[in-house]
């Protein structure tokens, strides 16, 4: 069994990691740390827990001495500024990092420090750093010690793109991202806009032309396309718990037979674990990919306005945070990536 350890127990994130960690067949979850939790048990925070093999396991407060000497990989699923430093003490000791926050996600450090108006500490590592999408980066995050895990807008994003800008399939001008997310997706703290009676039986957008997960977007369609590409990102939120619905619209290139694209899509991720090509006729939805790491994409060629329309769904904490996260340890420790990962979808 593989040594795991988890800072920042508190949040959806860290929740969701819990559960997965739960029935892994090779990871062991050997520390759990939480500042405001420290000296309680998991199932008192979560009693959902009881009866676990997990339930009686202590929180402590974070310290890397002491999770270097428990811990093969540390999962840090804590909010950006605060990974960096944890991180950059926890390499320095051996310990091999998975960070879920968007402190090593982009590769330019003025635009990490532009966009989320944080100083990066670390600059250093931005470059060691190896972006945790499994279907871009396996041979690299095999034998990476720190993992950038993607945000989960982007990681509906970029795989809904990626292959027609590889293949020179669309034009890389005009790009549009349209994006719509359940609460979890806002984090577990206090917020007005994610109370109840605000979020039930509406629907609004949010963060229009200032999301920061744009530059994570463009950076990873502007490597596939070889190119820089400025892109639209729009961002809603939707009345539900768990859940990312993307529609991505892009030109088709000149030349390009509409019919061939499909083909395209299907040998790029022909070997590839998590992304689900839908048939002719069928469009992603949430609750398809609900609980699992699944990317399910939907294509249409609309001849009229000559465009390549892409419906990507993912479930945001799953594929879109914890789940990728222990695909990625699971690349660090010489495992099949689907090792201890559900495969059906949580239904209804």
């Amino acid at each position: 069994m593989q040594r795991v350890g988890l800072v920042g127990v508190t949040g959806y994130t860290g929740m969701e990691l819990i559960r997965l960690l739960l029935g892994h067949p090779k990871l062991r979850l050997t520390q759990v740390t939480s500042r405001k939790e420290s000296g309680r048990t998991l199932q008192q925070i979560y009693p959902f827990l009881q009866g676990t093999k997990l339930a009686e396991l202590v929180i402590v407060v974070p310290d890397a001495a002491s999770l270097a000497l428990d811990c093969d990989v540390v999962f840090l699923a804590v909010p950006h500024g605060t990974a960096m430093e944890i991180a950059a003490e926890l390499l320095a000791k051996g310990v091999r990092v998975i960070d879920l926050s968007a402190d090593f996600r982009l590769h330019n450090q003025e635009t990490y420090e532009a966009w989320y108006q944080v100083t990066h500490s670390q600059p250093a590592l931005l470059s060691q750093a190896v972006y945790g999408l499994p279907e871009l980066y396996a041979k690299e995050i095999a034998s990476a010690d720190l993992v950038a895990n993607p945000g989960c807008y982007p990681t509906s994003a970029i795989l809904a793109l990626y292959p027609a800008l590889h293949y020179g399939l669309v034009l890389a001008d005009d790009l549009v991202i349209d994006s719509k997310s359940g609460t979890t997706g806002a984090g577990r703290k206090a917020s007005v806009g994610t109370l109840f009676c605000e979020v039930s039986d509406n629907f609004r957008a949010y963060n229009l032309g200032k999301h920061r997960h744009t530059p994570e977007i463009e950076q990873e369609l502007s490597l596939s396309a070889g190119r820089d590409i400025t892109l639209s990102f729009s961002t809603h939120l939707l009345p539900m718990n768990r859940g990312i619905l993307t529609t991505a619209y892009a030109k088709i290139a000149p030349g390009i037979d509409p019919l061939e694209i499909r083909a395209h899509y299907e040998a790029f991720y022909a070997d590839k674990k998590w992304v689900r090509v839908l048939p002719e006729g069928i469009l992603s939805e949430t609750r398809w990919v609900r609980g699992t790491n699944f990317c399910d994409l939907g294509l249409v060629v609309d001849p009229r306005t000559n465009r390549l329309i892409v419906v990507s769904a993912i479930d945001n904490l799953c594929r879109g945070a914890s789940g990728q996260a222990v695909a990625n340890a699971n690349l660090m420790l010489g495992m099949g990536e689907e090792t201890g990962l559900p495969f059906a979808a949580l239904m209804p």
